[in-house]
C-alpha cells in the first residue's frame, strides 16, 4: 500500500488519479498520465505506490475517511433514530453531487478492479454500513423499529437503493429529482418496511 502519506507529492498525485481515473477510465490510463497531470516525474509514482491498483485503493481510503468523519460528525447531533437514518441519506446523496470525480470511480472503476474486489480488505466500508445499522439497533431498542429486523440485512438493503441512485446518477447526463426528493422517498420506504407504527413516525416529522 502506498507509503509516505503525509506528503504533498504523494497528495498531488491522489488528486491527479482521480481527475485522470474519471476522465479515461481507470483500464484506459497510465502512470505516466497520471505523473504528468500531477506535474512528478513517473518514477516518482513508484515512492509511494506499487502499482495503479494500488493508487486506486489508496484513493479510495483517502476518500473513505473524509466520507466516514463528515457522516459521523452529522449523525452524532442527532437523536432520533429516524432523523439519524433520514440525515444518512441526505449526506450520502450530497456527496455523491459535489464529488462527480470520486463519485463516477467509487461507482464504476473500482468495481472494475479485480484485485480491489477480491483481494482488498474493505474496513472504512464496513464501518460505513454499520452506522446504519447501528442506528437501526438503537431504534430497536427504544421501540421504534421492529425487533424482527436483521441489522445486517436492513443496512445493506438501506445503502443498496442509495448506492443505485448514485449509479444511475453517475451514468447519466440527466437528473430528474433532487437529492432532498430522493433522500426522503428512499427513506420513506425504508422506514415504513422496519418501524413499528409508522403512522406515528410521520407524526413525529
Amino acid at each position: 500500500m502506498a507509503k509516505r502519506k503525509n506528503n504533498e507529492k504523494y497528495r498531488r498525485i491522489i488528486a491527479a488519479a482521480t481527475r485522470v481515473f474519471a476522465r479515461k477510465g481507470f483500464y484506459q490510463s497510465r502512470i505516466s498520465e497520471i505523473a504528468r497531470e500531477a506535474r512528478v516525474a513517473d518514477g516518482t509514482i513508484y515512492i509511494y505506490f506499487d502499482n495503479k491498483d494500488d493508487i486506486l485503493i489508496s484513493l479510495f481510503e483517502e476518500q473513505m475517511q473524509v466520507v466516514l468523519d463528515n457522516m459521523n460528525s452529522r449523525i452524532r447531533v442527532l437523536t432520533d433514530p429516524v432523523k439519524k437514518l433520514e440525515e444518512f441519506a441526505r449526506t450520502h446523496l450530497n456527496l455523491i453531487e459535489k464529488n462527480r470525480d470520486m463519485a463516477e470511480i467509487i461507482q464504476v472503476e473500482l468495481r472494475q478492479s479485480g484485485k480491489f474486489m477480491k483481494e482488498y480488505k474493505n474496513e472504512k466500508f464496513s464501518q460505513y454500513l454499520n452506522i446504519i445499522e447501528d442506528i437501526i439497533v438503537e431504534g430497536q431498542n427504544c421501540g421504534l423499529f421492529k425487533k424482527s429486523v436483521v441489522p445486517n440485512v436492513a443496512k445493506r438493503a438501506f445503502f443498496g437503493a442509495l448506492d443505485e441512485v448514485s449509479r444511475c446518477w453517475v451514468l447519466s447526463s440527466r437528473r430528474q429529482y433532487d437529492i432532498k426528493t430522493v433522500a426522503g422517498q428512499i427513506s420513506e420506504y425504508f422506514l415504513d418496511g422496519i418501524t413499528v407504527c409508522p403512522d406515528s413516525r410521520r407524526s413525529r416529522a
